[in-house]
């Protein structure tokens, strides 16, 4: 195996460098689209803004199998694929199963936030065992792509900017910006999404390192 540093610093921040350029464009696209009120179908701007063609939560998938390949190619491959996507979809329900903890307004109980982002931080630290380089990989491309997000949210949410980037949750309680700001803005860009764009980045990137392998093994000598 050839030695090689895609897990060191230096190396994650060469691998992540194109992709993060791609994605704060894409979120660059995404609030000019919505400050100039561009088609709905394409640049949503109702709450949470889902469904829009334009945007970031995309990426994650098609990334993860980006650096999935890379890391392969730089002889850090991933060497039990069954367990990583096992691991994947285990997280992606615990994420699911703490979202709905933290958020779900019928669920009501002392702390329950905290015990909902506590288990999406788990969910996401499950794929830390199965392939650690591409873990650190993807935790640095998340926090590259969700940190331009929280800042832009900062100033949307001050100015009213009538974006997708401030517009509330239905029901969401009148509070003041910083509480506002820290439920509906930071906690959900830094632990929510950085936690999406690790689980499923490594789920995809687990069943790509599938479908290579099985190639491989099917193809005719030479």
């Amino acid at each position: 195996m050839t030695a090689t540093h895609s897990g060191s610093g230096s190396g994650i921040v060469r691998l992540i460098f194109i992709p993060s350029v791609v994605t704060l464009i894409i979120t660059i696209l995404r609030l000019i689209g919505e400050l100039q009120h561009w088609s709905r179908v394409w640049f949503n701007p109702t709450a949470g803004g889902g469904g829009a063609i334009i945007g970031i939560t995309w990426l994650a998938p098609i990334f993860g199998v980006y650096f999935a390949l890379k890391l392969s190619g730089a002889g850090e491959g991933l060497e039990r694929v069954g367990r990583a996507i096992m691991l994947a979809v285990l997280g992606l329900i615990v994420m699911i199963g703490g979202s709905f903890m933290a958020f779900a307004p019928f669920i009501q109980f002392p702390g329950k936030l905290a015990v909902g982002f506590l288990l999406i931080l788990a969910a996401a630290a499950l794929q830390l065992p199965a392939w650690p380089a591409l873990f650190k990989t993807l935790l640095a491309y998340g926090y590259t792509a969700r940190i331009p997000v929280a800042l832009v949210m900062f100033f949307a949410i001050q100015g009213h900017w009538g974006t997708h980037y401030d517009a509330l949750p239905p029901e969401f309680p009148q509070m003041s910006f910083w509480p506002t700001y820290v439920m509906t803005a930071l906690l959900p860009q830094l632990v929510f999404w950085v936690a999406f764009t690790v689980i499923v980045g490594s789920l995809f990137a687990g069943i790509a390192s599938a479908i290579f392998a099985r190639r491989m093994s099917v193809s005719p000598a030479h």
